[in-house]
């Protein structure tokens, strides 16, 4: 059996052979130092360079040599350079690069290899891979468009005044390249703003990359979006490690790509998105302050659906509109008994609450007008119905009669108590007005007015 020894003696015969035969089957060979100095050029390599001996060259830095060389890159990272091609003048060159260890494992140096100098045999390699990079730009442009045309201002449905206003501040971020923070409760619709920002930035034809913070381990993830626009939807999840880290790249600018720092910059836009109040966070010791603030620079505050509920009838259509496109189904109505049902519910889900409970309905039924019956089948108990034993009820008369008590209240208030004018504002005659006013008189059991 092999002694170890025996194994050491071969694996150093092996890498002098293998170092001996490159040298001899390639065009030229060079080796530097740690700080990038010349060791070694071989005879072919120093002739090919035009210089006057493979002596002149040695100890000079290597970029006074080879203007483009990438040695020191290599010395830095410790990363091999497999395949590339040089420019030396007019003249084209397939190299290879790869660090030099000592027995510790440390960087010593690193060698170079002139593998080729004749592209022209490559040229159909090269034709293809331009083609390819040409192609995947065209793709990238088209794309863009698409996300640009998909994801506007105007997909952000609403003219409530907060949701005007909203659109206002939004349009303001995607002129300017800070960070933006969009805060509000879960399904406001954070994630299609941060697109229609980006869409609507001078970042638009770059990549959109969104992160899930909670599987976040490191910031690598940062360079998929270089040059467009990083989404960090739920930032408040972040891990302590995490927030440090993601602290020195929005201040350093700088990538972190795997075990080694290459001091990449990172031309990235950050989007931040939160459901949960940050400064509670940060009062509470659970969020960085400094991250904070520079994540806080541009902050949105998007509304409940609750507090927008006159845009709830075109949010409705608009949802209904794309379930009747993604289905190829005829696209549904909302009886008036329906608007008033789903006016009078609470959504804490918001806006994704209300598509979900859309398309349930539309699921369920194949009727083309959809009513206030479907509805109750799906919502969760509206507030005010409970049983003696205080258990939820979805009974359809209580339901709808709260319903058209809210809107016939709200009517009345925005007329100053004139029923004519209240009549007018819910569509009704005042007979029918002063009928259901009757007949929607407080029940037993609330206070009277």
């Amino acid at each position: 059996m092999p002694r170890l020894k025996d194994h050491d003696a071969i694996r150093r015969i092996a890498k002098k052979t293998l170092f001996e035969g490159l040298d001899a089957l390639c065009e030229g060979a060079i080796i530097v130092d740690r700080e990038a100095r010349i060791v070694w050029i071989s005879d072919k390599y120093a002739a090919r360079l035009g210089l006057a001996s493979a002596a002149a060259a040695g100890g000079r830095v290597v970029e006074d040599v080879i203007p483009n060389s990438l040695m020191r890159e290599v010395v830095r990272t410790g990363e091999p350079n497999l395949l590339d091609i040089m420019q030396f003048g007019d003249e084209s060159f397939v190299v290879m690069r790869v660090p030099l260890k000592d027995e510790r494992g440390r960087i010593i140096g690193a060698a170079g290899f002139m593998l080729f100098d004749r592209l022209a045999s490559l040229q159909p390699l090269v034709s293809r891979f331009r083609q390819l990079e040409t192609e995947l730009a065209s793709t990238r442009r088209s794309l863009a468009e698409e996300r640009r045309a998909r994801y506007t201002f105007s997909s952000f449905v609403g003219t409530a005044p907060a949701v005007m206003e909203v659109k206002r501040q939004a349009r303001r971020a995607a002129q300017a390249d800070s960070t933006v923070l969009l805060l509000g409760e879960t399904g406001t619709g954070k994630e299609l703003l941060a697109r229609a920002i980006h869409a609507a930035s001078a970042r638009a034809h770059g990549p959109f990359v969104e992160v899930d913070v909670a599987d976040m381990a490191d910031t690598s993830q940062i360079a998929l979006a270089h040059g467009g626009t990083l989404f960090l939807d739920e930032v408040g999840d972040l891990s302590p490690d995490m927030q440090a880290k993601l602290v020195g790249v929005l201040q350093a600018k700088e990538i972190e790509a795997g075990a080694a720092a290459t001091g990449r910059k990172a031309d990235v836009r950050v989007i931040a998105a939160s459901s949960v109040e940050l400064r509670q966070l940060v009062g509470m010791g659970r969020f960085r302050s400094d991250l904070f603030y520079r994540l806080s620079v541009l902050p949105i505050e998007l509304p409940a659906l609750r507090e927008r509920i006159a845009d709830l009838e075109v949010l409705c259509e608009h949802i209904l509109e794309d379930i009747a496109r993604r289905t190829g189904r005829p696209q549904r109505e909302l009886a008036p008994t329906a608007i008033a049902v789903l006016s009078s519910y609470g959504w804490p889900g918001n806006i994704r609450e209300l598509r979900n409970v859309l398309e349930q309905v539309s699921l369920r039924s194949d009727a083309p007008r959809l009513s206030a019956e479907e509805f109750s089948l799906v919502l969760p108990r509206l507030p005010g119905a409970r049983t003696a034993g205080g258990r939820a009820t979805l009974k359809l008369a209580d339901v709808v009669a709260d319903a058209e008590r809210n809107a016939i209240r709200s009517a009345l208030a925005a007329a100053d108590g004139k029923k004519i004018l209240a009549a007018e504002l819910l569509g009704i005659s005042r007979a029918t007005l002063y009928e259901k006013l009757s007949a929607l008189a407080p029940r037993p059991e609330e206070p009277r007015h």
